[in-house]
């Protein structure tokens, strides 16, 4: 029972990641096409947000080993 909530805590983890990085970049590009002069700020501000995106599958990853290896 503890591989799968640990593979299931991964799971979730990748998805919700992968699904908040595709809205953070269309987001961006849609923003970019409306106003190409604000680029450089709209690009760093991505990034930032791509790599506090990044975290969730990490903590994820984490809480997955803590589930497997607790008992």
């Amino acid at each position: 029972m503890e591989y799968l909530a640990a593979a299931i805590a991964v799971g979730l983890g990748a998805l919700g990641a992968g699904l908040g990085n595709g809205m953070i970049v269309s987001r961006t590009v849609e923003s970019i096409a409306r106003q190409p002069e604000a680029r450089n700020a709209l690009q760093t501000t991505m990034f930032i947000g791509v790599g506090i995106v990044e975290v969730i599958p990490l903590a994820a990853t984490v809480i997955a080993f803590l589930i497997m290896f607790a008992s």
